[in-house]
């Protein structure tokens, strides 16, 4: 008995093959933006948390809120990439690198600001916004 074979014979194979193949990619895909933007909210909470402690030593001198700032930033997995102090104003820049092998090595990056708030008018309870 000759078996026959005919022409689209093993394509639902291959095609299920290729179709896993790209749920994988977009898997890790998704899974890499996932990384990314964890790594960026982390990076968010140490820049505000570095801008508060410098603002919080800012009275001791420019160097020692800038010094505080490092050390949070530090704590926090990050590093400082500018601490600029104007007046009561700190304004903290940090970077932190994703762990992650598929996109090389990327660097997010997070500024944050803290300082008094400037009062307006006569009641003591407004706030200014700029």
């Amino acid at each position: 008995m000759a078996v026959r074979l005919r022409a689209d014979a093993g394509v639902a194979t291959v095609f299920t093959c290729f179709a896993v193949i790209g749920l994988i990619g977009m898997s890790l895909l998704i899974g890499q933006v996932g990384v990314v933007t964890v790594a960026r909210h982390r990076a968010q909470a140490a820049a505000d948390l570095a801008a508060l402690a410098a603002a919080g030593a800012i009275a001791e001198g420019a160097d020692a809120g800038c010094t505080r700032a490092s050390d949070i930033a530090r704590r926090m997995g990050a590093r400082i990439g500018e601490c600029a102090v104007v007046g009561w104003d700190v304004t903290v820049a940090v970077e932190r690198n994703v762990p992650s092998g598929l996109l090389g090595d990327p660097t997010v990056r997070a500024i944050a600001r803290a300082g008094p708030v400037e009062e307006c008018g006569t009641n003591e309870a407004t706030q200014c916004v700029e």
